[in-house]
């Protein structure tokens, strides 16, 4: 039997195999979503490690939180929240990455790892691909709800989800 799952904070010494998770993560998770001369570059590797490294030594990302999870010694998810990139929203935290690799799916690495990088009662949003039922139920399950907002990220559509916990909302209305 496996053992059990830890999770971390992120070291710059970790960039390497976060970008290794990073990637596999994406090839498993978008194929037919992303181009395949995307995910198929040979360069997304080192392109993937250069911006982990950043993430984890530039004094710029300071204020973000950066995780990952670990089982038997092996890297299989990571996850990356900061501060909101518009400062009059009505959440103060955005999630910016949160990727398990596809054998781990179901076994709540995920959940562990939302709820290192964003406390389980913040009022945050993220970004999620559309069509990608299964995390956007994942999303759904952690209290996050689609506001309707659309955008496109690298020829991939995705859906805007947020969490405004109770009395926090600037009005009556709940994000639909």
């Amino acid at each position: 039997m496996s053992t059990q799952v830890r999770v971390r904070q992120a070291r710059v010494e970790d960039a390497a195999e976060m970008a290794r998770v990073n990637v596999r993560s994406w090839r498993e998770t978008y194929r037919g979503l992303m181009a395949d001369h995307v995910l198929d570059d040979p360069a997304l590797p080192a392109a993937r490690e250069r911006f982990w490294t950043a993430m984890l030594s530039d004094e710029r990302y300071r204020a973000n939180r950066v995780a990952l999870a670990e089982r038997d010694g092996d890297v299989i998810g990571i996850a990356m929240a900061g501060p909101a990139q518009n400062s009059e929203s009505q959440w103060g935290t955005q999630l910016y990455v949160l990727y398990v690799v596809a054998a781990e799916h179901g076994t709540g690495t995920g959940a562990v790892l939302l709820d290192a990088v964003i406390g389980p009662h913040d009022s945050a949003a993220l970004w999620v691909a559309d069509p990608n039922p299964r995390a956007q139920a994942f999303y759904r399950k952690h209290g996050f709800v689609a506001d309707g907002t659309v955008n496109m990220e690298d020829g991939v559509r995705v859906i805007r989800m947020v969490r405004i916990p109770s009395g926090r909302a600037s009005d009556s209305s709940s994000p639909s």
